[in-house]
């Protein structure tokens, strides 16, 4: 069915339809409303535009202010040619995350993804239209869990849609791998560490990914967060005519900055000052990222862990984020910490706990970061890497299980705070103080944490190396950019 005809204005469409000529082309980015995908679309907004490109970034009024105060640099917001349309916030449930739920991934916002990808698509194709009439192509970049909401550009001439997907080359070759029915084989070795799929998603959410794929038919390309650098052996996988279908896979990452500017107002924070007074690689960061809310008994494992440990820490300390994260909540949990453990920390110098926004790249830049305790989201192991940082990996659900296995025994940037369990049902086991204490000396204290630390800094150097001029990755962004203005 046609999607209702829409009247989508924002400022960067005043005058536009008076024009008589026709731009030559216009790039409508579609993130899905969670935090890891708004950040990783709009940074690649940031590249897009670089090229002289306008750049029309997608999604509600809180979703795009989410994404403007958590950018990294204030380079996405200062581009004249990204221009952010506010479409109209669909009614959904917001309740807050359960710290107790016996699976981790947050069925919360499932109210928020369902809404979205049934209420959105009218706005879209209003937009996608409008700017079709003044421009020789539209090329749109949606996340792949938006595939129905960008469905409606087929009806158009000059319009042309890529799939995102905000997972590892690695981790997304292994799914459609698997889900292909194992058209080839693979390294015998490497199958003997994919972790499987139990307690990684809801039913509701598999279900979802599974109703989104089947919009990817229509797709052009699929671009990914990655490089050859990283992962050159599973992005050379993810172009075989089994998995492709012959469709181009465009590796064009990292997509965040890999230098963070100095002196920007949201790089202003107390760990950044705290973090000029330690010495090299001697804090380890640990943050486990927007979607996963511990309970109390867990929290107190992992303080008294790093009391234990004796390193020095920054400890970002929040529940995951709901649906819409500037509703007020009355009713929020006050989390707890062992008796006078924050004080403790801070009295000794041996650590800080930031219970807000925490600007993280600039923490992982900083000399004094020497490793990284992760959920292993994805934006999180492409930044750390970048970076050059060791990686503790504690993942949660959804592509972490397999995004740890890639930084731990394939790169072996890592180790395991635990190890995913493969089917046992022990994926939510409390992770002990006992646990935590011995990831984090092994990372910062131990020679074999030294060596991964060693060969994090080379893989950062050679990725760093590969955006600029001459590099692999640059090489094949302009590549990407030819096409789309071909």
């Amino acid at each position: 069915m046609a999607p209702t005809n829409y009247n989508i204005q924002s400022r960067s469409q005043t005058g536009l339809l008076r024009r008589n000529h026709l731009d030559p082309v216009a790039v409508v980015m579609v993130p899905f409303p969670a935090q890891g995908h708004l950040n990783q679309l709009l940074q690649l907004s940031r590249l897009i535009s670089a090229y002289n490109i306008p750049v029309h970034y997608v999604g509600t009024a809180a979703h795009n202010l989410q994404a403007k105060l958590r950018a990294h640099s204030r380079d996405p917001l200062s581009a004249s040619n990204i221009h952010f349309h506010e479409l109209p916030t669909p009614t959904f449930q917001n309740p807050p995350p359960d710290p107790n739920s016996n699976i981790k991934f947050p069925c919360h916002l499932q109210p928020l993804f369902d809404a979205a990808s049934e209420e959105l698509r009218g706005p879209v194709a209003a937009l996608v239209r409008s700017l079709s009439a003044i421009n020789r192509r539209v090329v749109i970049i949606n996340d792949s869990l938006m595939g129905s909401v960008v469905q409606d550009f087929t009806r158009l001439t000059n319009a042309e849609a890529y799939t995102f997907h905000s997972i590892s080359a690695f981790t997304s070759f292994f799914f459609r791998w698997e889900s292909a029915g194992k058209p080839f084989p693979v390294d015998e070795e490497i199958l003997k560490i994919i972790p499987a799929l139990n307690g990684c998603f809801t039913p509701q959410f598999t279900e979802f990914i599974i109703n989104q794929s089947d919009y990817a038919k229509n797709s052009s390309g699929r671009i990914y967060n990655s490089c050859k650098e990283m992962e050159g052996p599973f992005i050379d996988l993810l172009s075989k005519q089994e998995i492709s279908g012959n469709t181009k896979q465009w590796a064009l990452g990292p997509f965040n900055p890999v230098r963070v500017e100095k002196g920007k107002p949201n790089q202003s924070h107390k760990c950044l000052e705290w973090l000029e007074k330690q010495g090299m690689n001697e804090v380890i960061f640990v943050s486990f990222g927007t979607t996963t809310s511990f309970s109390d008994e867990q929290i107190c494992e992992i303080a008294i862990g790093l009391e234990k440990s004796e390193q020095k820490f920054i400890w970002v300390l929040r529940d995951a984020d709901k649906g819409d994260v500037f509703v007020k909540d009355s009713g929020r949990r006050s989390i707890q910490l062992p008796d006078g453990f924050e004080e403790r920390m801070e009295r000794k110098g041996l650590g800080l706990v930031v219970r807000n926004w925490a600007p993280q790249l600039a923490i992982l830049e900083h000399a004094a970061t020497g490793g990284f305790m992760s959920h292993c989201g994805w934006n999180s192991c492409m930044e750390s890497l970048t970076m050059g940082v060791p990686i503790a990996a504690w993942p949660m659900h959804s592509d972490q299980p397999r995004n740890a296995v890639l930084v731990t025994k394939v790169l072996k940037v890592g180790v395991a705070v635990k190890d995913w369990a493969c089917g046992d049902g022990d994926y939510n086991k409390l992770v002990t103080s006992s646990m935590v204490d011995r990831a984090v000396r092994m990372l910062m204290a131990e020679e074999r944490g030294h060596l991964m630390r060693k060969r994090a800094a080379k893989l950062g150097a050679a990725v760093r190396s590969s955006v600029a001029d001459g590099g692999a990755t640059k090489k094949e962004f302009d590549a990407f950019i030819a096409h789309i203005t071909r």
